[in-house]
């Protein structure tokens, strides 16, 4: 297949594993199931035919609202589907070939972790299993250095369960969830120990940002605010993967 073809056929499909993961996340922390059931509207309970459901397009030919009833579509269908095509082109652009389909991989995972994270602050075992399982195949495929790999998934996970635990002793309350320090390990074992710095070094820099700009926006946030570490992880180890890879 021609270097070409790889970000032209990840983007889309990056567009539709983008819509699905988009229904994962409103619909998995609720209890519903996202494979059984049409997909309708979110304020009318509307059941969506074929053209309401194109990724990305049927958003902007409805001007972002339902024909039914004209309610807003929410923002996270076209937002997820967007970064799902992102995903999928990047990763196909710095490495046009099986290592780009298996970064894309990592990069749909993360972005499902991420949107469940800043959904519901939840970071199925499930899925950050999945997240470490192909981080082991993929060291199979494309051979690593695995002591870096290994030593990637114990630090990132001890880390952070060390950090939750110390916060908890401290402040009597949850600051982590285990989801978190599950995520991390994955991360590690896709990218190693040595990247696990500037990931929460970036992740931090990204969630400041944000609490600036919601100040700036006049939503004050106190010191009990909650913010989505596992989004902000993902926002962080994807780019880490392309500059790994590109240089």
């Amino acid at each position: 297949m021609p270097d070409y073809a790889y970000p032209l056929l990840l983007g889309l499909l990056g567009l539709v594993l983008g819509s699905f993961i988009a229904t994962i996340a409103m619909r998995w922390p609720q209890g519903r199931s996202a494979l059984h059931g049409r997909s309708a509207c979110d304020s009318c309970d509307k059941a969506l035919r074929a053209h309401e459901l194109v990724p990305l397009l049927s958003y902007v030919l409805q001007r972002g609202r339902c024909r039914a009833c004209g309610g807003a579509i929410h923002p996270g269908h076209p937002g997820t589907e967007l970064a799902g095509l992102v995903v999928g082109v990047a990763a196909g652009l710095v490495a046009p070939g099986p290592e780009g389909v298996a970064g894309a991989i990592f990069g749909w995972l993360l972005l499902a972790l991420a949107a469940l994270d800043l959904a519901a602050f939840w970071l199925p075992n499930l899925l950050t299993a999945t997240l470490a399982l192909t981080g082991i195949v993929d060291g199979f495929l494309f051979p690593p250095n695995w002591l870096d790999r290994i030593a990637g998934g114990v630090i990132g996970y001890c880390l952070l369960e060390l950090a939750r635990f110390t916060y908890r002793l401290i402040r009597k309350r949850q600051g982590l969830g285990g989801g978190d320090a599950r995520m991390f390990a994955g991360i590690g074992i896709w990218l190693g120990a040595s990247m696990l710095a500037p990931i929460l070094l970036a992740a931090s820099l990204i969630g400041l940002a944000f609490a600036a700009a919601a100040r700036i926006s006049g939503r004050e946030m106190s010191m009990t605010s909650r913010l989505p570490l596992g989004t902000l992880l993902a926002i962080a180890a994807f780019p880490a993967w392309l500059y790994g890879v590109a240089i």
